[in-house]
């Protein structure tokens, strides 16, 4: 009788810390990153490639000393750089991270970990009219950081020579879409939440470009830019003039989830 009440015991023991230790994983879990697309691709990715087709782009990198570093195909068919370009830890999208330290191109005093669109095959840098067929992007992706004291950065734009035309810029809690030089062109929301994931999309054609947000239009800009294309990723607004602390803990970061580009004569 001893025996059935210790073994009895033993197992409502074993019960009790079994779940002891699932509320302790379940506890880890709701206080982590806030909520996004999932994917049955855990632990399959070793590089940004792996989740999305790169094919036809090139990355800017915050890296390299004092000018940011370029990768193309075929290099960046097998690249990361940690915690800068990297594969989600469920490889369902790809972080760009972007820090208010980190080098710059030459026409630009702000940090970007960003992509470029190329063409078709990667060779070369695409550039396309605004007033001449009809091209496409679609991205699908979240704010996850903003920098300190000037928390504004670019997830998604559309560049035209040597200046962006129009692009998705958070500042805060607001999200704008801009009109060249002018930053608050058309307000989208004054509460975004960090993590939120939601759809940019532009349409440039005939002179014009129709900006979209989970896709219902909210705005046209006027465009006749002859050499265009497109870019996403973390085009950080600050430096270490506009921002506080002037190291790696201070940055900007978008999370891309989805990334469609289609060009139509």
């Amino acid at each position: 009788m001893k025996s059935q009440l210790f073994q009895l015991a033993a197992v409502a023991l074993l019960a009790a810390g079994a779940l002891a230790t699932s509320t302790t994983t379940n506890e880890d879990a709701s206080s982590s990153a806030p909520s996004r697309p999932t994917s049955g691709n855990s632990g399959e990715c070793q590089c940004p490639a792996d989740v999305l087709d790169l094919q036809s782009w090139k990355v800017t990198l915050p890296t390299g000393g004092d000018d940011a570093e370029e990768i193309k195909q075929p290099e960046l068919a097998t690249f990361a750089a940690d915690p800068w370009f990297v594969a989600t830890e469920n490889c369902d999208g790809i972080r760009f991270r972007s820090a208010v330290n980190g080098a710059t191109t030459g026409n630009s005093a702000y940090p970007r970990s960003e992509l470029r669109e190329m063409v078709s095959d990667g060779s070369d840098e695409a550039g396309w009219s605004t007033t001449e067929g009809t091209h496409t992007l679609t991205a699908k992706l979240a704010f996850t950081a903003t920098p300190n004291d000037k928390p504004h950065v670019v997830g998604a734009q559309v560049h035209g020579g040597d200046d962006d035309v129009t692009v998705f810029r958070l500042e805060g809690t607001e999200l704008w879409i801009t009109d060249g030089d002018e930053p608050h062109h058309h307000l989208i929301t004054d509460n975004y939440q960090l993590g939120t994931v939601f759809e940019a999309k532009f349409v440039a054609s005939d002179g014009k470009i129709e900006a979209y947000y989970n896709g219902e239009l909210q705005t046209t800009v006027e465009s006749d830019a002859s050499e265009a294309y497109f870019k996403t990723g973390a085009y950080t607004q600050a430096n270490c003039e506009k921002s506080d602390p002037c190291d790696e803990s201070n940055y900007g970061e978008v999370v891309l989830y989805e990334l469609n580009v289609e060009h139509r004569e």
